[in-house]
């Protein structure tokens, strides 16, 4: 397999550069009329701005000459396998992986531990997403073996998101819905997807289009679904702590 690895690179730094001018220019705006941050902050903001432009070039690179074949050649692979139940488990643990490297994710535990003030430890966060996730994924993955509808995944699943938001904090509620958004990142997106559909294209009376996506919308909704339930767990666990404390005094 002969690979050009910046085959393309031109594309994708006019793409990214395409997206990054904008906030750029939202940015000198309000640098000149609101915020007039002193020259050294802006050179830092500059910098970064800079490093950013470079690191989503090279990462998307990477993702079209790494990340997508070799997902898609793995699909292949595994579909054309005997033993089809086995995609359920390496579906977990793909989802648990991906999930657990996911840059946004760390970022936004990192968050929640900081304005929580450690009560929400981001350990904890990044394993409830990475589990909650790696069973979106296996579901997927049962899914497209048994040909089952995605409806049938979606529609109980937000409404039992809905139940569970009754019983869960209104802060847990909040991230909830924020996680569901951070964790179809990068990582899961470019691997997970194109595994999926190279899977679908190979197994009988599947179509890639279909049967192979539609997983994202189930790694949205699991990450909510995990932290409104430890939501309700935290929950409970202070109500017991304060039964305790009374029965103490």
């Amino acid at each position: 397999m002969n690979i050009q690895i910046f085959e393309g690179f031109g594309h994708v730094l006019y793409e990214v550069a395409f997206a990054l001018i904008p906030l750029l220019i939202f940015f000198l705006f309000f640098q000149f009329f609101v915020l007039k941050l002193p020259f050294k902050k802006l050179m830092d903001i500059f910098k970064g701005i800079f490093l950013t432009f470079w690191g989503l070039a090279f990462f998307l690179q990477g993702v079209h000459i790494g990340f997508l074949p070799a997902g898609e050649m793995m699909g292949i692979i595994l579909g054309q396998k005997e033993h089809l139940w086995v995609l359920v488990p390496i579906g977990f643990v793909l989802g648990f992986v991906a999930t657990f490297a996911e840059p946004a994710v760390r970022i936004l535990n990192h968050e929640v531990e900081k304005v929580s003030g450690g009560y929400i430890p981001q350990k904890l966060m990044l394993y409830t997403l990475s589990i909650g996730v790696a069973t979106s994924i296996a579901l997927a993955m049962l899914r497209m073996i048994l040909g089952i509808p995605l409806w049938y995944f979606i529609i109980p699943g937000y409404l039992i998101a809905l139940v569970l938001i009754r019983f869960s904090t209104r802060t847990f509620t909040a991230i909830a819905f924020d996680s569901g958004g951070v964790a179809t990142g990068p990582m899961t997106v470019t691997f997970i997807v194109a595994m999926a559909v190279g899977i679908a294209s190979v197994l009988e009376g599947r179509d890639p289009l279909l049967d192979g996506f539609g997983m994202i919308a189930l790694v949205a909704l699991s990450p909510i679904l995990s932290v409104l339930i430890l939501g309700i767990l935290y929950d409970r666990k202070e109500k017991e702590n304060e039964r305790t404390f009374e029965s103490e005094s």
